[in-house]
């Protein structure tokens, strides 16, 4: 599962989304919104933080932690 989290250099949200996925045993990757305004284009991105996974947009905020596992554990 390809999970990328697309924020801005900014973004104060970042250490605890981090956090929060490593919690939850998620592997991810950080692409920042400034250098891929392919992907800001793509999805219509408006805002930080963002979590595509495999490729599509899945939270366009910072999800609760029971949002993360409700997702990848069910």
């Amino acid at each position: 599962m390809d999970v990328q989290l697309l924020v801005t250099h900014t973004d104060s949200c970042l250490p605890g989304l981090k956090r929060k996925l490593e919690d939850v045993g998620i592997n991810y990757s950080v692409e920042y919104v400034e250098e891929n305004i392919e992907l800001v284009e793509s999805n219509h991105i408006r805002h930080s933080p963002n979590i595509l996974i495999n490729g599509s947009l899945i939270f366009r905020s910072q999800p609760t932690i029971a949002e993360l596992r409700t997702f990848f554990w069910g």
